[in-house]
C-alpha cells in the first residue's frame, strides 16, 4: 500500500490528494455505496451507517471513519480499499469521481453544552446528582423505558446512575478497579458516550459473580436484570455498542475465573450475531462455559416494555374475585429463556450450533 500511495505521484500531486481529502466526505463514500445513516444511533461526532450487518462510524467531521467490529479505520481513501478491495491508485479515482456530491443531513438534536467543560472526567461525574423517584431522568427509565423502581434503586445505590442534561441518563462505565472511565447517555432525544471518556464496562450486580450477561447497553443490562429479578450469581454488564481493547482486556479476566460463565445477551439482529461471535471467541480462548441469549424483540428493553405492557392488560382485564387466588409460594428468579436457539459450549469443548 506505501508503495502506490509513492507511485501516485506520477499521476496525481500530494496538494491535490490532500485537496481530494478536504472536499470528500467518508459520508459521501457510504451514501453512493447504498449505506443508510441510523439517526437513532448516531451523534453529530459520531454518525452510525448500515448496510445489512455492515456498519461504519464517520468521525472527526467526516474526515474519518473506524468499523466499530473489527480493528479497520482510516481517512476517505482507506474508506473506499475498504468497501471495494482495491488498491490506492484505483481507490483515489474513485474518491475523485465524487467531488460534489451531495450528502444526506441528518436532523440530530445537538447534545447540550456541559457547563464545567474544564473538569476531569471524574469531577464531572461526581458534579451530577443521582436520579431520585419524581425527577426527570427516574421519569424517563420508569415510564418511557419501564424499568422498574427496585432495579433503578439498585443501580443508584450501586453509585452508577446520574442525571444526565435535559431528562437524559448517565450510564456509569468502570475498569476492573471500580474507576469511572466514562458514560453511557442516553435520552429521549440523545445517544452518546461521555466526552474524553473510555468504554471499558457497565456493571450491575457483584463483582464476584460468575454468570456474565453481556449485553450492547446499559439499558438493556439493566432491562435483562428486571426481566430474570436480578438473577442471584449474574454481573450484568455492557459493553456500550463497543469493542475496544479495554472493553476486551476486561471481559477477558472476568472470564478467566474459575467456574465463569458468559453469556452473549445482545440484541436480536445482525450487529448482535457479530458480537456474539466475538465474546463466544473470548469465551474459548479464556476457557470459560459460554451460551447465547437471544432476546425475544430486538432488544432486552424492547422485551421488557412488550412484557410490562402484556402484564398491564391482563390486570386491567382481570375482573376482581372471579377466580380463587393461585396457592403457594413464590419461586425464585431464573435467567431468561432463549425459546430460538440456545448455543453454548464448555471447558471441555464445543457443542456443534
Amino acid at each position: 500500500m506505501e508503495a502506490d500511495r509513492s507511485a501516485i505521484g506520477s499521476k496525481m500531486k500530494r496538494r491535490e490528494i490532500e485537496a481530494l481529502r478536504e472536499q470528500v466526505s467518508c459520508a459521501a463514500v457510504l451514501e453512493q455505496a447504498r449505506f443508510a445513516i441510523d439517526i437513532k444511533e448516531s451523534t453529530r461526532r459520531a454518525v452510525k451507517f448500515r448496510r445489512g450487518g455492515e456498519i461504519v462510524i464517520v468521525a472527526h467531521e467526516g474526515r474519518g471513519w473506524f468499523d466499530p467490529l473489527s480493528d479497520a479505520k482510516g481517512d476517505v481513501f482507506g474508506l473506499v480499499e475498504h468497501l471495494d478491495h482495491v488498491g490506492f491508485l484505483e481507490g483515489a479515482d474513485r474518491v475523485a469521481d465524487l467531488v460534489g456530491f451531495e450528502i444526506t443531513e441528518p436532523e440530530w438534536q445537538p447534545a447540550s453544552r456541559d457547563r464545567g467543560c474544564n473538569l476531569s472526567l471524574v469531577e464531572r461525574w461526581q458534579a451530577r446528582r443521582s436520579p431520585w423517584p419524581g425527577s426527570s431522568t427516574w421519569r424517563y427509565l420508569n415510564g418511557e423505558r419501564r424499568l422498574p423502581p427496585p432495579i433503578l434503586c439498585e443501580a443508584i445505590k450501586a453509585g452508577l446512575l446520574r442525571e444526565g442534561p435535559r431528562g437524559s441518563i448517565w450510564a456509569a462505565h468502570t475498569d476492573n478497579a471500580g474507576v469511572v472511565t466514562g458514560w453511557e447517555a442516553r435520552g429521549p432525544q440523545y445517544r452518546g458516550f461521555a466526552s474524553g471518556g473510555a468504554k471499558v464496562l457497565f456493571r450491575l450486580g457483584l463483582d464476584t459473580s460468575l454468570r456474565l450477561a453481556v449485553t450492547e447497553a446499559a439499558i438493556d443490562a439493566m432491562s435483562l436484570a428486571a426481566i430474570e429479578g436480578l438473577h442471584d450469581g449474574t454481573l450484568y454488564l455492557s459493553t456500550g455498542g463497543g469493542w475496544s481493547p479495554a472493553t476486551q482486556a476486561a471481559l477477558r479476566e472476568l472470564a478467566s475465573r474459575p467456574d465463569a460463565r458468559l453469556v452473549a445477551a445482545t440484541d436480536a439482529n445482525a450487529q448482535g450475531d457479530l458480537f456474539a461471535t466475538r465474546l463466544r471467541s473470548l469465551a474459548e480462548d479464556a476457557g470459560c462455559e459460554w451460551t447465547r441469549l437471544r432476546p425475544a424483540e430486538e432488544d432486552w428493553n424492547e422485551t421488557l416494555k412488550v412484557r410490562e405492557k402484556e402484564k398491564g392488560e391482563r390486570k386491567a382485564g382481570s375482573v376482581p374475585h372471579s377466580h380463587r387466588p393461585r396457592q403457594g409460594r413464590l419461586r425464585p428468579a431464573e435467567p431468561a429463556l432463549d425459546p430460538a436457539s440456545r448455543d453454548a459450549g464448555a471447558r471441555q469443548g464445543v457443542m456443534k450450533d
